[in-house]
């Protein structure tokens, strides 16, 4: 990520825009301001090709609460774009990012906060909560004739002088999808926060590190929900997100692994910094309560650093903390989140198994 400024990208570009370079590789360019209290979506009146690479240049930070400062994201947390009509939205996997354009259209911008509905855009929470942001977000736009990675290397060639663009081209060159097998939740976007990595003897595991970050991985099962049915998996915490207590909309950092269900709810297992095993609670964050509940499978540092095994009776956690289990388990979830108290983390997970005495599903 580039430490200078936004306007120091847009005084860049905005000095290269009439050299014989530039028009070679750039076809539109644009510098524009989001705020933060705007609901999705904005029109650049950008128009683009289906298969048109463009890069976003993003700074800026959105606040979330007067009375606490420190809620905040910037360009990684809300900003999204798309190509509408129809389009599928993309975030920023880091404050510079690069794209291709799913199909011809208008590139639009929108700053996130909620829940989305679909991959298309529509917004499944209140747009009330947007009157309470504060700030918002610079955000240079480059639209590419050829490839993304070619038109950087040609600015930066020519002289063009801003730590962003170099840390683009660098980015394009070291992509970091998904672990096999895993795709990223849409609702919490794209991240590069999940590698496949090996555990110490060997077996494959995902090991999960990053700062002030989020993300969800997930992957699709078919598993029969009785009262037999059990969740294993081992994993290792390193460093933990957060030191105090996850249940609050302040604090709310934390590594988990999760069972979605048919219904569309989701039980998550952490392993918290302090609240007590056994205990259970909604998700504080209000677009997600009504979806999502957290179960303490662990609590405390104790054994950070060490390989941890644990096996739930999926049945029984979902009776005690949501109430009449559905029939079936759709998805496995892999989550982590540092973007309330803006720590580090580090984890890794193996071995998830779901399991029910007939029938037994290898699912990590």
């Amino acid at each position: 990520m580039s430490s200078h400024s936004e306007s120091s990208i847009a005084t860049v570009i905005t000095a290269l825009q009439d050299t014989k370079v530039f028009h070679a590789q750039v076809a539109a360019h644009q510098h524009r301001q989001l705020a933060g209290n705007t609901p999705p979506w904005q029109g650049t009146g950008l128009k683009l090709e289906a298969g048109q690479h463009y890069s976003v240049f993003a700074s800026g930070h959105i606040q979330w609460s007067r009375r606490h400062p420190d809620l905040h994201g910037g360009p990684r947390f809300h900003l999204w774009a798309r190509v509408a009509p129809g389009g599928a939205i993309v975030n920023l996997r880091q404050d510079t990012d690069s794209f291709i354009a799913d199909q011809s259209g208008e590139l639009e911008l929108g700053i996130y906060m909620g829940m989305w509905q679909n991959n298309r855009g529509d917004l499944a929470s209140d747009l009330a909560a947007y009157a309470r942001l504060e700030g918002a977000l610079e955000v240079s736009l480059l639209v590419w004739r050829g490839t993304a990675s070619a038109g950087l290397a040609a600015l930066l060639a020519a002289g063009a002088d801003h730590a962003a663009l170099s840390a683009e081209l660098a980015h394009l060159g070291h992509p970091l999808t998904a672990p096999a097998g895993w795709s990223y939740l849409v609702e919490a976007g794209q991240a590069e926060i999940y590698r496949q990595a090996q555990a110490d003897q060997g077996q494959p595991c995902i090991h999960l590190t990053g700062a002030d970050d989020q993300g969800i991985i997930v992957r699709e099962v078919d598993f029969p929900l009785t009262p037999d049915t059990r969740l294993s998996w081992s994993w290792r915490v390193d460093q933990h997100p957060s030191e105090v207590p996850e249940d609050t909309p302040y604090t709310h950092d934390y590594v988990s692994v999760a069972a979605e269900f048919e219904d569309g709810r989701d039980l998550t297992w952490i392993w918290s910094s302090s609240l007590p095993p056994g205990h259970h609670f909604a998700c504080p964050i209000k677009a997600w309560s009504a979806r999502e509940t957290h179960f303490v499978v662990r609590s405390g540092s104790g054994q950070f650093g060490q390989w941890v095994a644990e096996s739930r009776p999926v049945y029984a956690d979902v009776a005690a903390a949501i109430g009449p289990p559905p029939a079936r388990i759709v998805r496995i979830w892999l989550i982590v989140v540092a973007t309330f108290q803006h720590g580090s983390f580090d984890a890794s997970v193996a071995e998830i198994t779901l399991h029910d005495g007939q029938q037994r599903l290898q699912v990590l």
